[in-house]
C-alpha cells in the first residue's frame, strides 16, 4: 500500500476553520465531534477503547468475535466492504477473517495520516485483499470508485456506535447517504449503544485516568496549533453527563474562568462555567433504531447483542 493509493477530498483545513467559527458563534457554542480524530485524537481514542470504564469497544468486539461467521453469512460472498470511520480497523479484522472472497475493503476516515498507517498494516496482513482508503468527511456525501467488471454488491460497515454522535435528523441524513453510497441490494452492518443505567454510561465518558479529558481538550489544541487560535487550553475542563430527556451522553468543555477565544479576527467571550459542547452520544432501543433506519429504506434482518444487553450489532438490507 503506497501513499498514492490514498484518495482524499481537498481543503480539510479550510473546512475545519469554517466549522470552528460557525460552531463558536452559536449560542451555546459547539464544535463538531468529527474533528476529534486527527492523528493525536485517533491515538487517544485507541487508548480510550482499552480503558476499564469504556465498555463499548470490548463489548462490541466480543459480539463480533462470537457472531462474525453469522454476520459474514448475511453480508454474503463477493461483497465490497466500505467502513465509515475506520480508525484502527480493529473489529474489521474479525469480520474480514470470515468474509467469503470479498471484492475489496474501503476504509473511510477523516484522519488521512492514521488512515494510511492502518491501511498499510492491513495490506501486509491481507495481501490478497484490494484495499482502497478514502480520506474524507463521511458525514457528507462521497463516491466510491467502481471496480471493473459487473455491478458489485456493497456493504457499509459502521461500528462503534458512532451513529450516536449525530442528532436524530443528522443520523437519518447519514443513513440516507449510506444508501446512496452503497446502491441497490446493499447491506449495512452497524453497531449501536443501548440504553442502560446512567451511572455505567457516565463512568465510560469520565475515566479516572483522564484520557477522555485529553481527547476532548485536543479539539482546543487543534484550534490553537492548526488554526492559530488564541485559546488557553488549560483554562477549560472536561465534563460529560447523561441527558435523560434526550437519551444521550453530552460531552462539554467548561470554562474555568472569564476568558476569550480569538480566531481569525473573531472574539468569543466566555464566563466561568460557560461550555462548548463537543459531542452527543445517543443511546438507543432496538425498536427505536429499527424504526429510524426503516424511514431511510434500511430493513432489519438480524440483531446480535451481549448478555447484558449493553450493545447491539444490527444487519440491514436496502
Amino acid at each position: 500500500m503506497s501513499a498514492a493509493a490514498l484518495l482524499a477530498h481537498p481543503a480539510p483545513q479550510a473546512t475545519f476553520m469554517e466549522d470552528a467559527l460557525q460552531g463558536l458563534k452559536q449560542s451555546p457554542p459547539s464544535l463538531p465531534s468529527k474533528y476529534f480524530y486527527d492523528e493525536v485524537g485517533s491515538r487517544l481514542f485507541d487508548q480510550i477503547c482499552d480503558l476499564d470504564e469504556y465498555y463499548l469497544t470490548r463489548t462490541e468486539t466480543a459480539i463480533m468475535q462470537d457472531h462474525a461467521g453469522a454476520m459474514a453469512a448475511c453480508i454474503g460472498p463477493a461483497t465490497r466492504l466500505i467502513e465509515y470511520g475506520s480508525g484502527s480497523s480493529v473489529k474489521t479484522r474479525t469480520l474480514l477473517d470470515h468474509l467469503a472472497a470479498p471484492l475489496g475493503y474501503v476504509p473511510v476516515d477523516i484522519s488521512a495520516e492514521h488512515l494510511l498507517q492502518t491501511s498499510e498494516q492491513l495490506s501486509q496482513e491481507y495481501p490478497e485483499l484490494h484495499i482502497q482508503p478514502i480520506a474524507t468527511d463521511f458525514t457528507q456525501p462521497f463516491s466510491v470508485p467502481a471496480l471493473d467488471g459487473p455491478p458489485e454488491r456493497r456493504c457499509i460497515y459502521f461500528p462503534g456506535s458512532t451513529i450516536g454522535n449525530f442528532t436524530p435528523q443528522a443520523g437519518r441524513e447519514l443513513l440516507d447517504n449510506m444508501a446512496y453510497c452503497a446502491g441497490d441490494q446493499a447491506g449495512l452492518l452497524i453497531g449501536i449503544d443501548l440504553q442502560k443505567d446512567p451511572t455505567v454510561l457516565e463512568a465510560a465518558y469520565n475515566d479516572a485516568a483522564g484520557v477522555t479529558a485529553a481527547f476532548n481538550k485536543n479539539l482546543l489544541h487543534r484550534i490553537k496549533h492548526e488554526l492559530a487560535g488564541d485559546v488557553s487550553v488549560d483554562q477549560f475542563e472536561h465534563s460529560a453527563f447523561y441527558n435523560d430527556r434526550h437519551g444521550r451522553i453530552e460531552m462539554h468543555l467548561v470554562s474555568r474562568c472569564p476568558q476569550t477565544i480569538s480566531l481569525q479576527g473573531h472574539s468569543f467571550p466566555f464566563n466561568a462555567g460557560d461550555t462548548i459542547r463537543t459531542e452527543y452520544s445517543h443511546k438507543y432501543t432496538l425498536d427505536g433504531f429499527t424504526a429510524t433506519a426503516k424511514q431511510c429504506g434500511w430493513h432489519c434482518q438480524q440483531v446480535w447483542t451481549d448478555v447484558n444487553d449493553y450493545f447491539a450489532v444490527m444487519y440491514f438490507e436496502h
